[in-house]
């Protein structure tokens, strides 16, 4: 009798392998995505709510800036003619002097004591020499001395005293 023959072997056959899970790497990316849109705008809103209150605290803080009043010029007329202190020959100043102010109490004290500051200018001018004229330095120092004369008459007869300045509108020495 032959002898018996092997029983057939049935192939290896693997376990019936589970279906692959999909990545979720995809689901992943995908709250990532969403994520950053929903800091990103959060972010955005949080920056631009911030900025706009910094902003308006700085225009709470700034001062209100306050039209200035414009400026208001008064002519000493007519032009001052003056001998100057020149020795060696006889020398001459003729001057158009002009007042400014923004303050109309001060214009007014202009008018009423023009003829003090007159006055008080001819003997400023009649004091300086073409030497010290000559120079723009010294055309200054007699329009800052002028300024003080008229500021210094107005506070002494108790007037208003805002004077800005005291500007020639004409110098000429000869």
């Amino acid at each position: 009798m032959p002898a018996p023959s092997p029983a057939p072997v049935a192939p290896a056959v693997a376990p019936p392998a589970k279906p692959k899970a999909k990545p979720k790497s995809g689901r992943k990316g995908l709250w990532m995505v969403i994520a950053i849109v929903v800091l990103g705008s959060g972010g955005g809103w949080w920056w631009w709510q911030n900025a706009q209150a910094a902003s308006a605290h700085a225009a709470k803080k700034a001062p209100v800036a306050e039209a200035r009043p414009q400026a208001r010029y008064y002519a000493l007329e007519p032009a001052f003619v003056v001998n100057l202190t020149d020795e060696e020959s006889v020398r001459y100043l003729q001057a158009d002097l002009q007042l400014m102010t923004r303050d109309e109490t001060t214009l007014a004290a202009f008018e009423a004591h023009a003829p003090a500051i007159r006055n008080r200018l001819l003997l400023l001018f009649g004091q300086q020499s073409a030497a010290q004229l000559a120079q723009r330095s010294g055309k200054e120092r007699l329009q800052e001395a002028a300024l003080a004369e008229v500021r210094k008459l107005l506070k002494d007869e108790g007037a208003a005293d805002r004077v800005e300045a005291a500007i020639f509108t004409s110098l000429v020495t000869q």
